[in-house]
């Protein structure tokens, strides 16, 4: 009675701090939201469509709120913390920031879990799984964070010592930390960013007895080897391009003396860069070319991939349409196409759609070197209002991957895997040529040699 009667008090006190929320959540979620109001900052940026939606309206035109769904994940996590001390399993994860570049914010992942968490940041495993799965991994992970100089790290080399300790493991890491004060946020209500959970600056840390593994300290421990040829090395001897990506980031390569922490973000996109640029140039170009034409297909959680190999030396274009509602095209009339590509001897600028450019160059360039051919490749994504929110890049890279795991339908003729790629796609497939340079030319010069 007595405790029924404190969750009451608790719920209107959750909707007297949050006003807002009372007509669009039930009795049990708002409870689940009591948290110490100085423990969770809500905001929501000045024009956001979520300031005018407020989760109820779905103005974004979304099946659920994205917003509403991370803010329950984070304040679960929060709830678990209950002093500025705690005791999980890193999986091993670890992030460093870059916001205010060179002097970010960097330190291990840790959930208020202790046990096998691998999952939690491992996204070679993930595909197939929920958004709630994908947004409960990111938010249950709590940044324990310190204040560095990318370019001299070692003037904070107590926590840095601990958090490069963390990314070379190869398992799971029992991790004890002390903040300074328990971990908040400032929890941004808007459903277009990345899911993230609390944060707090690391007053002391502790790590149990672990197991490293043994082919990224062998890359840590070389003074003379540079950070290009040790991505290279691991990737070549089966370390998970993720766990590249985590050592990359906390400094863990390059020459002695050299070596900077890189944020989480970039480290990415230049691993998957350099592997795949890697790949290219050695196991790809000067191979024979398919002889065919083939298109590889994979739906999921909301998304349609289509990879339509030609038959041609290399070339490569990713292209992605957003439907009107979805993340990067919330409030338009219009679906919002973009893309960019690169021919045969690769290209010299950032792709200007961003870091997925990479990630699925990585896929497709693993495929072929694999297969032992070359090919003109051009991969799209078709995005519906039910992929709710941005869940990062490497969503692209392994579905590209799980499609060209698949059987693909094969064609004589590019007139005919066009007409297919009709049939398949909910979008126009004249949008899809209108936008893409790779097709167009492709069908150009089809037009030529019928005249030869």
């Amino acid at each position: 009675m007595v405790k029924s009667a404190l969750r009451k008090k608790s719920i209107k006190k959750i909707k007297r701090r949050i006003p807002w929320i009372d007509h669009i959540i039930n009795e049990r979620t708002a409870g689940d939201l009591n948290l110490e109001s100085s423990r969770l900052d809500i905001h929501v940026e000045e024009g956001s469509l979520c300031l005018i939606c407020r989760g109820s309206r779905r103005l974004c035109g979304k099946s659920r709120c994205p917003a509403l769904l991370k803010l329950y994940s984070f304040v679960k996590t929060q709830s678990a913390v209950s002093s500025a001390e705690i005791t999980g399993s890193s999986p091993p994860g670890v992030f460093v920031g870059r916001i205010g570049y060179p002097y970010v914010y960097a330190g291990p992942l840790i959930p208020p879990i202790i046990g096998d968490t691998s999952l939690y940041d491992f996204p070679e495993r993930w595909l197939g799984r929920t958004v709630d799965e994908i947004i409960n991994f990111r938010t249950s992970l709590i940044r324990g964070k310190f204040r560095v100089n990318v370019k001299k790290p070692w003037k904070n080399e107590r926590f840095l010592n601990k958090t490069l300790e963390v990314a070379l493991s190869k398992n799971p890491v029992d991790t004890e930390v002390k903040f300074r004060k328990k971990p908040s946020g400032s929890f941004l209500f808007d459903g277009t960013v990345q899911p993230m959970g609390p944060s707090a600056l690391l007053e002391r840390i502790e790590i149990d007895s672990l197991k490293t593994d043994f082919r990224i300290e062998r890359a840590y421990s070389d003074g003379d080897l540079k950070a290009e040829d040790a991505i290279l090395d691991l990737y070549k001897n089966g370390v998970p391009v993720s766990s590249i990506q985590r050592a990359f980031s906390v400094g863990a390569f390059g020459l002695k003396g050299q070596r900077r922490l890189v944020p989480t973000r970039w480290s990415i996109t230049a691993v998957d860069s350099i592997i795949s640029k890697n790949l290219i140039e050695n196991e790809v170009k000067g191979k024979d070319t398919i002889n065919e034409y083939r298109i590889y297909e994979f739906n999921y959680l909301g998304n349609r991939f289509l990879i339509l190999l030609m038959p041609s030396s290399w070339r490569y274009e990713w292209i992605e349409a957003w439907y009107p509602g979805t993340v990067w095209n919330p409030s338009g009339r219009d679906i919002a196409m973009g893309g960019d590509w690169e021919g045969y001897k690769g290209r010299t600028t950032y792709a200007s759609i961003g870091g997925c450019y990479y990630a699925v160059r990585l896929a497709v360039a693993e495929f072929l070197a694999e297969e032992g051919r070359q090919a003109g490749v051009v991969a799209m994504r078709e995005i519906h209002p039910s992929f709710i929110t941005p869940l990062g890049v490497w969503i692209n890279r392994e579905s590209v991957r799980e499609a060209l795991r698949r059987k693909p339908v094969k064609f004589d003729d590019l007139d005919d895997a066009i007409a297919y790629m009709r049939g398949r796609f909910s979008i126009d497939i004249n949008e899809w040529v209108r936008t893409s340079v790779l097709l167009r030319e492709a069908l150009y010069q089809k037009k030529i040699t019928r005249y030869l």
